[in-house]
């Protein structure tokens, strides 16, 4: 690992979100402060019958916003929220792609499940009316990669092109792989992030059966989504994208770029090596990637004043996560300030990584941390400053985002004030 203070040096200068707490980042994060839920009744489908009925869905997004109707029926909505969440970036960033620096531009917009949505229908309909009937679409509309693919032919971007599939920890790979692309050489910018659109039958129903989702609050969905707190009983299902405009701070300089929000200094991943879906109960997955992440920032534990937590509410995630953060941070963890925002979003799967990113680069920013709503009574297991139901105000130089996946995924990233 190179010394951090020999190599490129790494700006955020575009947010894009697709959330279902609003469109747009300003949308987003206002409603991130105010504590607002984004939690209610499935309506993507009819949920008589199943378990588990409510979600954190996407309201009112139009694909026609943000490219040609004919182009978005040739894709899943998990690319059109991918499309969606990068055009709001781009713009954000005031970045132009062209002739002079497409070569320069790079993409890596992961998705944990894919076009599920799209596999579903067609499976229906060779079913019901015979292969002939299949669409020849279904194979781009559903594979995983074709989010950056989309976004790629788009908007001209012909830099590396990736996709990143690490479950739920996959936002955060993306972001952080996109930094090392840059560090390296390989572009001057990054469209970096993750995006999914997973709140379909088979999703839900899997979900569900596996009791990783809470089936306790159908009548109360805005109650749901409760990280640390001891009532927490599973997650809520989400949906969305987040993408982020990243580049060397060269080129930042260069092209004039309005506004840098943060610099992006710290990037570590491990493997659990324990379970299909459970994390490892002491959590050491978790602190190995934090330490490799504040390493490669070459920052002090004791620099960081905010985390935005992965905490899905489910109990033993929750747990394990609270004690990695101790054994990482030692004293210091009861220090610093502590969130779970997929108390408002539910849980993204593979762009809760990405829109955490966005949140926790607002945090510094904005100089304001979201809160963990739904927090009414503490778990002796999860004794941290969780930011309870009320955001707070507060000047954060360093800021982590923790993200972990099914498969034992762990991927954190190190954002700071830029100066």
């Amino acid at each position: 690992m190179s010394n951090p203070s020999s190599r490129k040096r790494i700006v955020i200068t575009g947010l894009g979100a697709v959330t279902p707490l609003g469109i747009g980042k300003k949308v987003y994060w206002d409603a991130l402060v105010s504590g607002t839920s984004g939690i209610g009744p499935i309506t993507r489908f009819d949920p008589t019958g199943f378990d588990v009925r409510i979600a954190a869905e996407v309201k009112g997004f139009e694909p026609g916003d943000f490219m040609d109707s004919r182009e978005a029926r040739r894709m899943d909505r998990f690319a059109q929220f991918g499309v969606a969440a990068a055009r709001l970036a781009i713009e954000d960033a005031t970045l132009t792609i062209d002739e002079h620096n497409a070569e320069r531009v790079g993409v890596m917009v992961g998705s944990g499940v894919g076009g599920l949505q799209s596999l579903e229908d067609q499976m229906r309909i060779l079913i019901e009316k015979g292969p002939s009937r299949v669409s020849p679409f279904l194979i781009p509309m559903m594979i995983a990669d074709m989010a950056t693919g989309q976004i790629s032919i788009l908007t001209g971007a012909k830099g590396p092109g990736s996709t990143v599939v690490t479950a739920c920890a996959t936002g955060a790979n993306a972001i952080g792989d996109s930094m090392e692309i840059l560090r390296r050489g390989d572009a001057d910018v990054m469209i970096a992030g993750g995006t999914e659109a997973a709140v379909t039958m088979t999703s839900v129903a899997g979900f569900g059966n596996m009791k990783a989702m809470t089936s306790k609050f159908n009548e109360c969905p805005q109650k749901a989504s409760r990280p640390f707190e001891a009532s927490r009983s599973g997650f809520v299902i989400g949906e969305g994208a987040g993408v982020l405009i990243l580049e060397t701070l060269e080129n930042a300089e260069k092209r004039r770029a309005p506004h840098i929000y943060a610099e992006l200094v710290g990037y570590g991943m491990s493997s659990d090596a324990y379970h299909i879906t459970q994390p490892a109960p002491d959590g050491t997955g978790v602190v190995r990637a934090i330490h490799h992440a504040l390493r490669d920032a070459g920052v002090a534990p004791e620099e960081v004043g905010y985390i935005n937590a992965h905490g899905t509410s489910t109990p033993m995630n929750d747990k394990a996560e609270t004690g990695a953060l101790k054994a990482a941070f030692g004293k210091h963890a009861h220090v610093l300030a502590v969130s779970s925002t997929k108390s408002m979003t539910g849980h993204l799967l593979g762009a809760a990584g990405a829109i955490e990113a966005i949140a926790a680069v607002l945090a510094i920013s904005e100089e304001t941390l979201p809160p963990t709503i739904n927090y009414d009574t503490p778990d002796p297991d999860c004794d941290l400053d969780y930011v309870p139901n009320t955001a707070r105000k507060a000047r954060v130089e360093v800021v982590v985002s923790n993200n972990s996946g099914f498969g034992g995924h762990n991927a954190v990233i190190v954002m700071r004030r830029f100066h």
